[in-house]
Parts: C-alpha cells; sequence; structure tokens
C-alpha cells in the first residue's frame, strides 16, 4: 500500500475506518459489505502486529461520523499530525472529496498513487494520446513487454499474442470438477457477520455461508488451490455455464484482487511459472494473464481516461428498468434464473455469466445502461466502479458507442445453449424465434438488430447477421418484432 511506504511505526498512526456512506451509496450485496469490514479488520490486526499504532473507527462506533471526510476531519482535531498521507482512491467520486481535504482540513495532505496496478492513470492516459481506436488487444501486447511474462524475448511464448480461440469448449457435469477453497469465520469476522445483518439485513444476497478469505494469508492460500486444481483446464472451459457448478475451473479471486488481499503482478507471474514448469498449458496461462494484466488493467485505464461523463453514456437511448427478476431471480428463463440465483447465494458470476447472461438480456431488452451499472455495482463482492462501470457500460452495453468494444455483445438462445446446460431445464424452446413457447432471446436478438439497424449496419462484425436478417420475409419479420414486443410488455 503506497500510503504506508516509507512510514514509520514508532511515528505515524494508521486511521482507518468504516463509514456509512460507502456502505451505502449503493445496496451493496451483504457478503460485499462483510468481506470488506473483515479483510479491514484483519489488515489492521495485522498491522499492529508488526508494531503500528492503528485508530480503526468501526461503523458501530457512536461517535462515527459516517464519511471519509468527517472521520478524518475528527482525527487530525484529536491526533494533530504534521501531514496525511493517503492513497489515491480508485472510484471518481471519493478522490473529488479527497481533492478537498487540504483546504478543510489546514495540514499538508500528500495523496499518493496507487500501486496495486502496472499502469498508472498518466501512463494510460499517454498511451491511447492520438490513438484513433483503443482496442485491449493492443494495450495487452505492450503489457506483456512491460512486465516480461510469457515472453521470448521481444515475442509472445507460442507465437501467438492471444490464444482466446482455443478458451471456448462447452463443459460437461463431471463428478470430480474442482471446487473453491472455503474459509470458516473466526471470531472477528463472525461479529461483522452480526453486524451486517443487523444494519444491513434488507439488502440483496444471502449472508451465510460467508466463505471468503478475509486475510492476506488466506486468499493466497485460495490461490495456490487454484493454481494446483483448476488452472489447467481453466483456459479450455473458462467460457462455459453449468447450473450446479457456479465455479467451475475459475480462480474466483477478482474479489481479493479488487480489494486488496492478492498483488496482480505476483499471481500473473506464479501463473506464469506454472506454465514455464509444464503444469499448465499456454491457452490457461496466456487466457488468466490477459484478464489480469490487459483486461483489468485496460478498463480501469479508461475510467480514469473517461471519467465523469462517461457514466451516463447512452448511445443506444435505452430506458427500461432493471427487470424484477435480476433482484428475485424468479422468471422462467433458466438462464437468468441461474445466474441471478448464483449471484444471490454468492455475490459472484463468472464473466460469461455477466455479459452473455444478465448483460446480453439487459441490452436486447433495453435496459438503461446506468440502471444497470448500479446492479452490477451492488450485487458482485468484486464490483467497484472503477472496474464495473467501463466493463458495463463499454463491454456489456456498448453504451459509449463502441469506444471499449468493437461491436454489441450480443446473443441469440443459440449461443447460450451452445456454451451451458441451461437451456436444458428451460421452459421456453431454444429451437424457435417466435412465439409464446421460443426462447425470448431470439426474438429479442433479431428485434434489437432491426430496431438498431441505423447505428449498426455497418459493423463490420454484424454483416452477415444483417445479411441473414435480409432474407426473412415479411411475415417472418412481423412475427419477430410481435414476439419480442409481446414479451418486453410483460416483463
Amino acid at each position: 500500500m503506497s500510503s504506508l511506504t516509507g512510514g514509520d511505526p514508532q511515528q505515524d498512526l494508521v486511521l482507518m475506518m468504516e463509514v456509512q456512506e460507502e456502505a451505502t451509496y449503493v445496496r451493496h450485496h451483504k457478503k460485499k459489505i462483510a468481506l470488506c469490514f473483515s479483510a479491514m479488520r484483519h489488515f489492521a490486526a495485522e498491522l499492529e502486529g508488526y508494531g503500528w499504532r492503528v485508530d480503526y473507527r468501526a461503523l458501530d462506533a457512536h461517535d462515527n461520523r459516517g464519511t471519509f471526510s468527517d472521520e478524518l476531519e475528527l482525527a487530525v482535531r484529536t491526533h494533530k499530525p504534521r501531514a496525511v498521507i493517503a492513497t489515491a482512491a480508485a472510484e471518481w467520486r471519493v478522490l473529488q472529496a479527497m481533492n478537498t481535504w487540504a483546504a478543510r482540513l489546514e495540514v499538508p495532505v500528500q495523496i499518493r498513487a496507487d500501486s496495486r496496478f502496472l499502469c498508472g492513470v498518466e501512463e494510460f492516459a499517454a498511451w491511447a494520446d492520438g490513438r484513433k481506436q483503443l482496442r485491449m488487444e493492443y494495450f495487452y501486447r505492450d503489457m506483456r513487454r512491460k512486465t516480461g511474462l510469457l515472453m521470448k524475448g521481444d515475442q509472445p511464448e507460442g507465437g501467438r499474442w492471444n490464444f482466446d480461440t482455443e478458451n471456448r469448449k462447452a463443459a460437461k457435469m463431471q463428478l470430480f470438477m474442482p471446487e473453491v477453497l472455503r474459509f470458516k469465520p473466526d471470531a472477528s469476522t463472525r461479529e461483522v457477520i452480526r453486524l451486517v445483518a443487523g444494519r444491513f439485513g434488507g439488502n440483496f444476497g444471502e449472508l451465510e455461508p460467508f466463505w471468503f478469505a478475509v486475510t492476506r494469508a488466506d486468499a493466497n492460500r485460495a490461490f495456490e488451490h487454484f493454481l494446483q486444481a483448476a488452472l489447467p483446464s481453466f483456459g479450455d472451459y473458462q467460457d462455459a455455464m453449468l447450473t450446479q457448478k457456479p465455479f467451475m475451473y475459475h480462480a474466483v479471486i477478482s474479489m481479493y484482487l479488487n480489494c486488496g488481499l492478492l498483488d496482480a503482478l505476483d499471481v500473473c507471474r506464479r501463473v506464469a511459472d506454472e506454465y514455464h514448469a509444464g503444469r499448465v498449458p499456454l491457452n490457461s496461462a496466456e487466457g488468466f494473464i490477459r484478464q489480469i494484466i490487459g483486461w483489468r488493467e485496460y478498463v480501469r485505464g479508461i475510467y480514469w481516461l473517461k471519467m465523469p461523463a462517461y457514466a451516463q453514456s447512452n448511445f443506444f437511448g435505452a430506458a427500461a428498468e432493471v427487470p424484477a427478476s435480476y433482484w428475485t431471480g424468479e422468471t422462467d428463463m433458466a438462464c437468468i434464473r441461474a445466474a441471478v440465483t448464483q449471484t444471490r447465494e454468492e455475490a459472484y458470476a463468472h464473466h460469461i455469466q455477466r455479459l452473455m447472461v444478465t448483460g446480453n438480456f439487459a441490452l436486447l431488452a433495453g435496459v438503461n445502461p446506468h440502471s444497470l451499472h448500479e446492479w452490477y455495482l451492488a450485487v458482485y463482492a468484486d464490483a467497484y466502479e472503477w472496474v464495473e462501470l467501463p466493463n458495463t457500460v463499454g463491454m456489456s452495453q456498448f453504451a459509449d458507442g463502441g469506444l471499449l468494444a468493437s461491436k454489441p455483445y450480443i446473443a441469440s438462445g443459440a449461443y447460450i445453449n451452445r456454451m451451458s446446460d441451461y437451456c436444458a431445464s428451460c421452459r421456453y424452446d431454444v429451437k424457435l424465434r417466435t412465439g409464446a413457447t421460443a426462447c425470448p432471446l431470439n426474438a429479442l436478438y433479431w428485434n434489437f438488430l432491426a430496431i438498431h439497424e441505423p447505428q449498426l449496419r455497418r459493423n463490420p462484425r454484424l454483416m452477415p447477421m444483417y445479411r441473414m436478417y435480409d432474407k426473412f420475409d415479411a411475415t417472418e419479420k412481423s412475427r419477430i418484432a410481435d414476439s419480442a414486443r409481446e414479451f418486453l410488455a410483460k416483463l
């Protein structure tokens, strides 16, 4: 943590605070709140074990003022420090508040760059400057060169930068598919669970069983378990979905990376070591590393490059509310039911469930991208605005008009059927395009293309689909429009 670099435990005081504002700016999943507060309390204890003095402000302290700025003002009056040193907030709204501290507190305030990331905000802006297209693939190649990960001199291992085409296999249920490593809550975590149950009991999601790692040591144990048990098959099946296997071969460490329990470069180096040792194939190692030093760093760069206006992007003018089923899981669509039920229980869903199930449906149904952004921000344990907003507005909803993605990520029921077992248990028929028993995604998909033809027909990656749509006769096009309209009216 950059704010502690060069610090002196004998002279310096660490201020940590749980504040109501951060717990309530969206109605976070109960597991997410418990993870953050418990990880904070365990880190405070770890610091004290190293000899640091820590002023820890618990949420239920009688005089807790509820915001970072108010708590800091109180601490400055109490402790009378010579200066305040802090790591720059990862979210726009918090950094704006931090930028007022020097004038408000009348003591020197030093805000340091966040050392958890490999590409600084200014570095990304320099990379983006003058480029006509800000494609992740080219940024990723530069990050590979910078870090040396999976490189042979100036060339990539295996002669290719990207093995994504090998990472799209559908999975079948297997008896011995690995499970994530789970941790039993200790006394400190149980106290946090009681606090969350009392303060946030009406929030979305199941609080228990709570099994997340809340210390750096346990987060590293969870990652080591992934390396040994799941990484070899991660690449092949990273896009697959199974109803009874929510985690499959995924690492399930994004919540630990994003709250600071794991180090991004360290986990990538350990994955590269597994490849070089011959224990995992290149497509698995490259696919994992691309998600971290490529996509994760890239969306953070886009966030800081384009905020605050980026949050209001709405290329298609979508206005519908988030469906009630996204909160309840109550729907006849088996894919939505599976993804939302899993989200309620675990505060987790992997990237294809988010992009091609809940994201795809929301885009086809015309859901307002800002409303959807707030839903994603609320329901996932790894969701912080810097990473979640570009993923939702740019990648999932194409609301930025193609700044981030080269085409809208839309699909009919055929994609879901190919990559999952959801359709086998669904009351809708994935093979039917229209009618009361047809998979809603089918009519919604073609209707979306028809509605947004002026914006999308010239997109090179969608031209084949428009040529196919052109072959439908007028009657079929009318049936598609009617089926989509009738479903959305019921929704």
